[in-house]
C-alpha cells in the first residue's frame, strides 16, 4: 500500500478521539473541529474517520440502533451500549477472558479467526438512577 499523505485535519480528528472516553458520533467530532477548521466539511470528517478507522488507527462502533461511534483507544477492549439512551462504555475485561472466543472459534471454523467484535448492551448507571427516581 501506498504511504498516506499527512493531513492535518485527519490528525486532529485522531487526536481529538484520543482524548474522549464517551465514543463520540461522526457530528460530535465534526462540531468539536469546526472551533479549529471553521471551513472542514461534515464529508471530509466522514471520510477521514472511515480512512483512520481503516487503517487501524481508531474503532468504529457500530451501535445497531443511532449513529456509528468512534474510539481512539485501539488496544483490545470491549464496550458496553446502553439500550435507553445509547451511550458506549468501556468494558474492561481480562485480556485472558477476550482470547477465548478467538480459540473457540477457530475449534469450529475450517480458516484463520483474525479477530472478533462483541458488544454488550444492558442500561447505563444514569438511566438505571432515572428508574428510581
Amino acid at each position: 500500500m501506498a504511504s498516506l499523505k499527512y493531513s492535518r485535519q485527519r490528525e486532529s480528528i485522531k487526536e481529538f478521539l484520543m482524548t474522549r472516553t464517551d465514543h463520540p458520533t461522526a457530528d460530535t467530532v465534526y462540531h468539536q473541529l469546526r472551533k479549529i477548521y471553521p471551513n472542514i466539511s461534515l464529508g471530509t470528517v466522514y471520510r477521514n474517520l472511515a480512512l483512520l478507522a481503516d487503517i487501524g488507527e481508531i474503532q468504529k462502533i457500530c451501535t445497531g440502533d443511532g449513529a456509528d461511534r468512534f474510539d481512539g483507544q485501539v488496544r483490545p477492549h470491549y464496550h458496553v451500549i446502553c439500550t435507553r439512551c445509547h451511550q458506549v462504555m468501556d468494558l474492561d475485561l481480562d485480556l485472558d477472558y477476550m482470547k477465548e472466543p478467538e480459540a473457540l472459534a477457530a475449534e469450529h471454523f475450517e480458516g484463520k479467526i483474525l479477530g472478533h467484535v462483541t458488544n454488550f448492551y444492558g442500561i447505563c448507571p444514569d438511566c438505571l438512577k432515572k428508574d428510581t427516581m
